[in-house]
């Protein structure tokens, strides 16, 4: 069973004690079926947990209390079945700190020709009811997820099993520690930013380690951990090197990061090659090792996207594709196909990989420490985004934007890096001018498994900004945009 499964969205039908017992029966029976369908769906990554139904303030009011203070639930949804009057639900929503979804269905998908009556129009009043309960959440100003149609349709249950990821993401962001060894690499502007708002705002905490530190960890590393940690490379990789001392250095390193990531509950961690005192090689294959597991990763101090390398990573989980670090290295441009090749120094994980990885030993012409062992791979083809989250001063601002990877045209046989290649939509050279205005950093986390729109529900969730570059995208509708959302985000 997917570990996702331990997660848990909570089901809350709202109603009124206006209809009487018999009806409220009925709204509880089969609100408890709707729940149940979408526990048992392919589609659905969480556990549904059917709630009783609502009828009150003080229910709707201490359901929500119990929503926050449980530890694993990730999200509510609300569905309502009945005209449920919405001022009952103003105490309840504003104290509400869980990720929100708004079900707008019915639990018929038809109208009975000859079975609608009266009780019939009582009984299922979702069309006005669920209208009831949409304007008081935009009174409120609440970030939701409003997703309409019936619930037993593919596309309906795709949706919230979509969301519920974004929703995940949010939890995980909560309580994240970032671990950073040494500091940021000197003069890089984008690999900084206010580390108090970034607590307050996503709950992450980035502190500092000692390089030493981990020095200590990465000499207490035993032969015996060494050679199980070499049979695990040999049987998942490709052995393309005689320089067996270097993969050895490498998973020295990589016992001793997991162990002190574990130890302190860090579920992410950046270096750079500038802050490296004391040890032999970069981290290359042991960080790339390290994503692979799930840890997040930022190269040159970048925490904010070891971060979000991270989240992202446990919003796909169970997803195919892949999910990593990535940065813009160098383009093609031939004219009327121009590509992006992203890489970088090391530390691309293998999860992006079309084939099996070559484990390969190289020279590395910055650091100024031995040849690292690195895994070198290609990407597959397919459609991705890429996302970066910067500080713009007062606030935090995401920025997606669709590409299609490709299949490298060129071997590249003197590149010893793990690639990916791509197209940016709408185009490389609208793209590209369109994320330097939006002020994208160079940094990413590039993912085959999510999309834009799970990244906007994030961005919601921890009210930041969000801007997507997308197929549509015009550089006059950009600029229109980020002038205007300047001026919404600074009135907030």
């Amino acid at each position: 069973m997917s570990t996702l499964k331990r997660y848990e969205f909570w089901f809350i039908t709202g109603s009124q004690h206006l209809y009487g017992p018999e009806t409220l029966k009925q709204v509880a029976e089969h609100s408890e079926v709707i729940a149940k369908s979408l526990n048992d769906s392919s589609l659905i990554p969480c556990t549904v947990v059917f709630k009783p139904i609502v009828t009150t303030p003080d229910e709707i009011t201490k359901i929500m209390k119990e929503a926050n203070y449980a530890e694993n639930c990730a999200g509510i949804i609300t569905w309502m079945h009945t005209f449920s009057p919405s001022k009952m639900w103003i105490n309840g929503l504003t104290i509400l700190e869980k990720p929100y979804c708004h079900l707008h269905t019915q639990f018929n998908r038809i109208i009975p020709n000859e079975g609608i009556d009266m009780d019939f129009m009582n009984l299922n009043q979702s069309a006005h009811g669920d209208r009831e309960h949409g304007f008081i959440g935009t009174r409120l100003r609440m970030a939701r997820k409003v997703i309409a149609g019936y619930w037993e349709d593919e596309d309906v249950q795709g949706k919230i099993g979509s969301w519920m990821r974004s929703a995940i993401g949010a939890l995980v962001s909560n309580t994240l520690k970032v671990m950073r060894f040494g500091d940021n690499m000197r003069q890089v502007a984008v690999t900084e930013g206010d580390k108090v708002e970034a607590q307050i705002k996503f709950g992450w905490q980035v502190n500092t380690t000692a390089v030493g530190d981990l020095v200590k960890e990465i000499n207490a590393v035993t032969d015996e951990q060494i050679d199980a940690l070499i049979k695990e490379y040999k049987e998942k990789y490709v052995i393309a090197t005689d320089n067996l001392d270097s993969i050895r250095y490498q998973a020295k390193a990589e016992i001793a990061m997991k162990k002190m990531l574990t130890e302190a509950n860090c579920g992410a961690y950046t270096n750079t090659f500038e802050d490296l005192y004391g040890m032999e090689q970069l981290p290359g294959l042991a960080s790339q090792r390290l994503m692979e597991a799930g840890f997040g990763y930022g190269g040159e101090g970048d925490w904010k996207v070891s971060a979000m390398t991270h989240i992202m990573k446990q919003m796909a989980e169970g997803l195919s594709g892949g999910t990593a670090f990535m940065e813009d290295y160098t383009y093609d441009l031939t004219k009327g196909n121009e590509l992006s090749l992203g890489a970088h120094m090391l530390e691309v994980c293998p999860t992006l990989a079309a084939d099996k990885p070559r484990v390969e030993v190289h020279p590395l012409g910055i650091g100024g420490k031995n040849d690292p062992a690195r895994l070198v791979f290609e990407g597959h083809p397919g459609d991705a985004i890429v996302a970066s989250l910067v500080d713009m001063g007062g606030r935090f601002r995401l920025i997606v934007q669709d590409v299609e990877a490709v299949k490298p045209i060129y071997e590249m046989p003197n590149l010893p890096v793990a690639r990916v290649m791509w197209k940016a939509l709408p185009d490389l050279k609208t793209g590209a001018e369109c994320w330097i205005l939006a002020g994208g950093a160079h940094h990413t986390v590039f993912s085959y498994a999510l999309t834009a729109e799970q990244m906007q529900d994030w961005a919601e969730m921890m009210d930041i900004e969000y801007v997507h570059i997308g197929k549509d995208t015009t550089i006059e509708g950009l600029k229109q945009l980020l002038f205007l959302q300047d001026i919404a985000w600074k009135l907030k």
